[in-house]
């Protein structure tokens, strides 16, 4: 028996979802029926992520609760960041957030409880503690010591204030909640399928969020923006953008932060991005990093006719934030657990075990070859 198969399950439904729509020909990206582009121009991380979680946007009240019970479990037990410290020096940072993850759950007394309360107050400390494993692993990464939360800040601002030590301009504050808002959810990407299949056996949800994280590492899937950080810092000037380009080109390479797997016209993120990072390049001084991608936006579209997507205009954008490339993939899942728990919470809420079939196309059956035989 044929049986058609799509390498990387490409085009193939696996899930009916109301979490977002991604409609990759007109370029749009739906969460929970409300277009990207306001929620980027008019709402807030928290804002976002009681949406995500809960299906609605919430009144005035219910987002003060939301952000009120984020903020009091933002702190992670010293027994985390005790072991994140004793890790390799060179460990990779994706590597730490798994761990780190996994440890929250043994930790979580209600680890195996997967009622709808439950799984709700998972992800809630899941979204809210993410952001200070990020931030700690980037200190501990420079050889200084963990920041506590700052509980009078927003999510975006106290991420920064962790990670750099003072607390962020508006203009960087707006820039981190627009990066958590436009990375938080994209449908049944690597990470997102991952932590459903995993849900789906019924474990735990540090256990999906754990092996989300462990999809994202992957360079395949995250890490693409800290690849055009790299490219900025080879390419050095705004004059030496063009002869990049003409040299890639020739070479065949490829050109990191343009095109989509998804999208077929431009990247419905991008823009957000790109304004945020003129404003810091103003505001740090550093107008080289901003120019340098404006000027490769410019070449490489004319010479490929792709379009820059997220992560292009994200990668100068965490840079001016005092972010460096390196973690660039930790801020991505600290953003994208919302949209991980969110799959999770759906799966679960009509379950069945993902089980495909997969089309053998090894040996028919033949006889065992006794050893004396085998050549």
């Amino acid at each position: 028996m044929t049986t058609t198969t799509a390498k990387g399950l490409k085009n193939i439904v696996a899930a009916d979802s109301s979490v977002s729509h991604v409609d990759g020909q007109s370029g749009q990206l739906i969460y929970r029926g409300y277009h990207i582009d306001e929620l980027a121009e008019r709402s807030t991380f928290e804002e976002t992520g009681y949406l995500l979680l809960n299906g609605e946007l919430p009144t005035d009240s219910q987002l003060k609760d939301f952000s009120d019970r984020l903020k009091q479990v933002r702190t992670v037990p010293e027994e985390v960041l005790a072991l994140l410290k004793s890790l390799p020096a060179d460990a990779h940072p994706m590597s730490m957030l798994r761990t780190g993850v996994s440890l929250l759950g043994n930790l979580n007394p209600a680890e195996d409880k997967t009622g709808q309360e439950a799984m709700m107050d998972d992800s809630l400390k899941l979204t809210a503690q993410i952001g200070t494993l990020l931030a700690a692993i980037k200190r501990i990464k420079d050889g200084d010591d963990p920041i506590a939360p700052d509980q009078t800040l927003s999510h975006a601002a106290n991420c920064l204030y962790m990670m750099n030590g003072e607390k962020p301009s508006a203009d960087a504050e707006k820039a981190m909640d627009l990066v958590l808002i436009l990375h938080a959810e994209h449908g049944l990407n690597a990470s997102t399928f991952a932590a459903r299949v995993i849900a789906a056996t019924l474990t735990d949800m540090y256990s999906s969020i754990t092996g989300a994280i462990g999809a994202l590492k992957g360079p395949l899937h995250g890490g693409a923006n800290t690849a055009v950080l790299e490219t900025l810092k080879e390419v050095d000037t705004v004059e030496n953008v063009a002869p990049w380009v003409e040299k890639v080109s020739a070479n065949k390479g490829k050109f990191m932060g343009f095109g989509h797997a998804v999208y077929q016209t431009q990247d419905p993120r991008a823009k957000h991005l790109k304004e945020l990072s003129r404003r810091l390049s103003i505001e740090t001084g550093e107008p080289k990093w901003y120019d340098m991608s404006i000027k490769m936006e410019e070449l490489v579209t004319a010479k490929i006719n792709k379009n820059c997507n997220v992560d292009f205009y994200s990668a100068s954008l965490q840079y001016y934030m005092g972010i460096p490339g390196y973690m660039f993939t930790c801020v991505f899942a600290a953003s994208r657990v919302l949209g991980w728990c969110a799959h999770v919470i759906e799966q679960l809420s009509d379950n069945k075990i993902i089980r495909p079939k997969a089309n053998y196309v090894g040996y028919q059956e033949r006889p065992y070859v006794a050893m004396s035989d085998r050549k």
